[in-house]
């Protein structure tokens, strides 16, 4: 089962990869005021429980994908309703 686990940058963390990219949206016309920049991870799991998929894909942010000092992390959309 796949689940999607997004990784941002905490609320007051710099994020100068982020403003990097505002920057240059803005140089290029885009009516931008910030950008966070991220990561996005699709982790294929070996089971077939959705409840159980997410909550093993938060305990993999939790230990691996995101750095919990400077980071938090999302799971998002239904595992049952992705696409295989």
């Amino acid at each position: 089962m796949k689940v999607t686990v997004l990784v941002r940058p905490k609320p007051g963390i710099l994020d100068p990869q982020g403003e990097a990219i505002a920057h240059s949206l803005v140089a290029l016309g885009f009516p931008v005021g910030g950008v966070r920049a991220g990561k996005l991870f699709d982790v294929e799991l070996d089971v077939d429980d959705p409840a159980e998929a997410r909550r093993l894909a938060a305990e993999a942010a939790e230990q691996a994908l995101a750095n919990g000092l400077i980071e938090g992390f999302e799971v998002v959309g239904d595992p049952a309703e992705a696409p295989a």
